[in-house]
């Protein structure tokens, strides 16, 4: 049912990065200067339907756009840090809040920045396209790049294992 070495019943969160993760890893700029992001909806799908199965879904991102956090929380994802200069505080931030052990927890993420939290939870992912560094500690790499899918891809692996997926209440919106 998983591909993911790991015991996905005991998941209760799963925290995303945004850029390279759950969007490209390429921004276009908007004339105003504010970065636009494209988001796949297969993504936005998992992601709204994990919220309504009770997994904690948290963004933590260095971004700053109000887009990024109106089209989250329009997925009913409550626990957005936006800015995120020091993932690892607000992980712990996260940690204090939610009373959960690491072991719960699986992040997704591509880049330096996600290095440091990633070493802390039980299930560390990230893309296909991720950087090195990241791809040398994650336990899972997705089969999908950032933006193209691989929220969908761990989220429906979770959801799968934890009779989720295709359940009652899982279809629509």
């Amino acid at each position: 049912m998983s591909n993911i070495n790991y015991d996905l019943s005991i998941i209760k969160a799963v925290i995303f990065d945004v850029d390279g993760v759950l969007s490209k890893n390429t921004i276009t700029m908007h004339i105003s200067g504010e970065p636009m992001r494209t988001i796949n909806i297969k993504d936005g799908y998992a992601l709204q339907l994990a919220v309504r199965k009770g997994l904690k879904v948290v963004i933590l991102t260095g971004g700053r756009t109000t887009a990024v956090q109106k089209r989250f929380e329009l997925l009913g994802i409550e626990c957005i840090y936006m800015g995120s200069s020091d993932k690892k505080q607000d992980y712990a931030h996260f940690l204090e809040m939610s009373k959960l052990k690491p072991e719960e927890i699986a992040y997704m993420g591509d880049d330096i920045p996600d290095y440091e939290v990633m070493k802390q939870v039980g299930l560390p992912c990230c893309p296909s396209d991720a950087a090195p560094e990241i791809r040398a500690i994650a336990r899972y790499v997705s089969a999908y790049r950032g933006g193209e899918g691989c929220g969908r891809d761990l989220l429906e692996q979770i959801l799968k294992v934890q009779g989720h997926w295709m359940s009652d209440g899982a279809l629509g919106w």
